[in-house]
């Protein structure tokens, strides 16, 4: 089959890879001018890794493997331990942190060189009969036999679908770097969660001396930036226990990204006709459970699996694609959205309930994903 791809990011690329390499003949349009270089790190937990794998992509060699996560209160208490080094031994997997770049750049490896057309904003899609067209902002169209947006969370495919006013603004944003910052997580493969009546912390080394840090506080679509953001947080944060200081004191104002969090409610049935979505196209979340790309590369293993069945018709398969997604990735998205690292309990409210309470219903939110895909999943893609 001709199919379009919309969005050259980790789900275009992945699933770009998957259903060339199926036999496929796949164009990708990215409305960005060239590759996209920029990101900070992400957690790659062993359900994304086992994708890769079977996609043919080694993430040896890059970012830094992570054995654990600690939660720890604002003044370095250690609430809970959450092991996550045992996937690597059950399922074959591990979990890494690793820059975004990085990902993107091992799935382009051995790719055509023309496989992705830069510079193309998508401005609206049409079906007719058993063809599929998108039209560009530029005047030109493509059409093929079905289409796939893997266009993010602000996606127009997914506006063309669903309409306006589907995604929502979470009520956190983050700021965030990737910096090289020498001091003892660095060189560990400790993960950090710090939360505090403040906001939240998190602490990832990602390995060649860089550490992946950001903080998260409330946030708003209306809320202003501040001036400086390098020195609001030096304010807000600075007071914490170690490690905290030290990575305020080293970080600079180039380091910082902001990003506003946003969260859709996932659909049963999120396509139509010969047009389906896959990643944050389809399930924006935000990163509470670092699940984000994952889920992503699930989506992209799912379609391939049944764009390769013969029998039913292209609607059909991307139907069932969609149908066979939904229990997963909306059990991940609720989670994400109601995850307890990101509740902010006012004092009087939090002495009602023990510490231990508290370590107790943020396990068992975090343990409820510790088993990161099915057996039978994970034995599929070593096959």
């Amino acid at each position: 089959m001709e199919i379009l791809v919309i969005g050259a990011g980790i789900g275009g690329l992945a699933v770009a890879r998957e259903l060339l390499a199926t036999g496929h003949q796949v164009r990708v349009y990215e409305q960005a001018p060239a590759p996209r270089t920029g990101g900070k790190a992400i957690l790659m937990w062993s359900n994304g890794t086992a994708v890769l794998h079977g996609l043919g992509i080694s993430l040896d060699g890059a970012g830094n493997r992570i054995d654990r996560i600690d939660a720890l209160t604002s003044t370095g208490r250690l609430r809970t331990t959450q092991n996550i080094a045992h996937t690597n031994a059950r399922f074959g997997f591990g979990t890494k942190a690793i820059a975004r770049r990085d990902v993107q750049e091992r799935l382009a490896e051995g790719l055509p060189h023309d496989l992705v057309t830069y510079g193309m904003t998508c401005t609206g899609i049409s079906q007719d009969g058993d063809r599929v067209t998108t039209a560009f902002e530029d005047g030109s169209s493509a059409t093929g036999d079905l289409l796939i947006g893997a266009d993010g969370h602000h996606s127009v495919v997914r506006r063309h679908l669903w309409g306006d006013g589907a995604v929502r603004p979470a009520t956190f944003g983050t700021w965030q770097g990737l910096s090289p910052i020498d001091i003892e997580i660095t060189d560990t493969h400790r993960h950090y969660m710090i939360t505090g009546r403040e906001g939240a912390c998190g602490l990832m080394p990602a390995g060649d001396g860089r550490l992946q840090w950001w903080f998260d506080v409330r946030w708003s679509p209306a809320d202003p930036r501040p001036a400086s953001p390098l020195a609001e947080l030096r304010n807000r944060f600075g007071h914490w226990a170690s490690p905290v200081p030290e990575v305020l004191a080293a970080a600079t104002d180039d380091d910082l990204e902001f990003f506003g969090h946003h969260w859709n409610k996932v659909r049963r049935v999120w396509g139509e006709g010969r047009v389906t979505l896959v990643g944050d196209a389809a399930h924006t979340m935000p990163p509470t459970l670092g699940q984000g790309a994952n889920q992503t590369l699930e989506d992209v293993w799912v379609l391939g699996r049944e764009l390769i069945k013969e029998g039913a018709d292209v609607a059909t398969r991307l139907r069932t694609y969609e149908r066979t997604r939904y229990p997963q990735i909306s059990r991940v998205s609720g989670m994400a959205k109601r995850n307890p690292a990101n509740w902010r309990i006012p004092p009087m409210i939090g002495r009602l309930f023990p510490e231990t309470s508290q370590t107790t219903m943020l396990a068992r939110f975090s343990n409820r994903l510790g088993v990161p895909a099915p057996r039978s999943y994970v034995r599929a893609v070593t096959e």
